[in-house]
């Protein structure tokens, strides 16, 4: 069963919430904003449970009927937006699922609620058939878009909804999070929590991976001799790293730790903060052979490299194009 207690940090998204229901000043249409794995979806899912839950507290019951068939996704009124295009959200998707449904009254609770998850991928045509609905809403109707980027939603749909930012969570929480809730040993917590840059998504996932040691070995032994490397060498690498295009982020996020760790002793000198604390030798080795302009321009690499990637750019040429810009600086 869910549960506010449940959710690492966001207190003050909850308070929001939970003030929200119990003044009854819930709006017609959100937007809940963050990475991927920031806890839009379980907050969305709460939030939902807590509109419909028939106890009508500040967080759901977890023991009514309503509570109950939301918990397995079954409730009536609780309707998920899909699309089967995977990087796009049609015009016809938001008009048969959204806006053909709306004017029908709830089944059963006193609110409608309609989640649109990576509501970013809708086209422009989608949006303006969805702000049609945001305009003019029924009373009892819900609109919650959840984005990892919400710039890409047109003015005219952001304007209209309450944005909920969703911001990094502290490490001690995610820390404290994976050795109470997950039953990891210290060492361990912390080095997923040092990875997971204050997302507590990504912590979680990379306790759970089977390959999280083996890609930041890889990763490690690349950028301790990439400087060396002809660029046959670096094809070569580039071809030993596909297999990981599935879980090509988490492998980017190891680089850019690596050079955080640079930059930060460069900068600071203090060996307690680097992460990768096993491989001090390497990081003061290379914090006295680059520059931070140039240290700046491989962190820059990295996003663009995600955008790219994102972008379905060809990957062998957005791998080449990071690791020379990584050699070169």
């Amino acid at each position: 069963m869910g549960s506010f207690k449940d959710v690492v940090g966001h207190r003050d998204i909850i308070n929001y919430i939970g003030n929200a229901v119990a003044m009854d000043q819930v709006s017609h249409a959100y937007i809940l904003n963050g990475e991927r794995g920031t806890g839009k979806k379980m907050l969305a899912h709460l939030f939902a449970m807590t509109l419909l839950c028939e106890k009508k507290g500040t967080g759901p019951c977890n023991e009514c009927h309503s509570c109950k068939q939301a918990d397995s996704c079954n409730h009536p009124d609780i309707i998920r937006v899909t699309h089967d295009k995977p990087n796009s959200i049609g015009v016809d998707d938001i008009r048969v699922q959204v806006n053909n449904t709306v004017m029908i009254k709830p089944y059963q609770g006193p609110y409608k609620i309609y989640i649109i998850d990576r509501a970013e991928l809708m086209t422009v045509e989608a949006q303006n058939a969805l702000l049609k609905t945001i305009e003019e809403p029924p009373q009892y109707a819900v609109i919650m878009l959840l984005t990892e980027n919400a710039e890409m939603m047109l003015p005219t749909v952001a304007s209209r909804c309450v944005m909920l930012k969703l911001r990094y969570i502290k490490d001690t929480l995610i820390r404290r999070y994976l050795m109470d809730k997950l039953k990891l040993p210290d060492y361990k917590a912390e080095l997923c929590t040092a990875f997971a840059q204050g997302n507590v998504g990504q912590a979680i996932m990379l306790a759970n991976s089977e390959h999280f040691n083996e890609i930041r070995e890889e990763a490690v032994q690349l950028l301790k001799h990439i400087h060396g490397m002809e660029i046959s060498d670096i094809t070569q690498a580039i071809s030993q790293i596909v297999p990981y295009k599935l879980e090509i982020n988490d492998y980017l996020d190891v680089l850019t730790v690596w050079y955080r760790d640079i930059l930060l002793y460069k900068a600071t000198k203090d060996i307690d903060a680097v992460v990768f604390k096993e491989q001090i030798n390497a990081i003061k080795e290379r914090a006295s052979k680059s520059s931070y302009e140039g240290i700046q321009l491989i962190l820059t690499g990295f996003e663009k490299a995600k955008s790219r990637l994102k972008a379905n750019v060809n990957f062998e040429l957005v791998m080449e194009l990071l690791f020379l810009t990584i050699k070169e600086n």
